[in-house]
């Protein structure tokens, strides 16, 4: 899957999250986010997540049990899996190069559009 264009549907789909979804996960996104900026490899990222959980700061954060955020975060990682996919395989990528050639309208360049349903 093209990484960008996933990266694009998935934050078309957080955007329509509804907002204690959004908010907690969003949350928990950016304290991930802000380990993987300070760590220098993928173990101290390991240890920086056991030592400063992500979900214990969202449960003191959003007055949450631990277990309940990380179930959120689950369930609301496996919905935006399904419903990004699922656009992705609506999606259909059109290459004009050939028609835009005949008008003149490029010259040495690919033109592709990209429709999202």
């Amino acid at each position: 899957m093209h990484e960008r264009l996933r990266a694009s549907l998935l934050r078309s789909e957080v955007k329509k999250l509804s907002e204690e979804k959004r908010s907690l996960y969003q949350f928990v996104i950016e304290l991930e986010d802000s380990l993987v900026e300070i760590a220098e490899t993928a173990d101290h990222f390991l240890s920086l997540l056991a030592e400063k959980s992500p979900y214990e700061h969202a449960s003191q954060h959003f007055g949450l049990p631990v277990i309940k955020v990380i179930r959120l975060i689950n369930d609301i990682e496996v919905e935006l899996n399904e419903k990004v996919d699922r656009r992705y395989k609506r999606s259909k990528w059109i290459d004009y190069t050939d028609q835009l050639k005949q008008i003149g309208a490029v010259e040495g360049e690919k033109q592709l559009f990209l429709f999202i349903n």
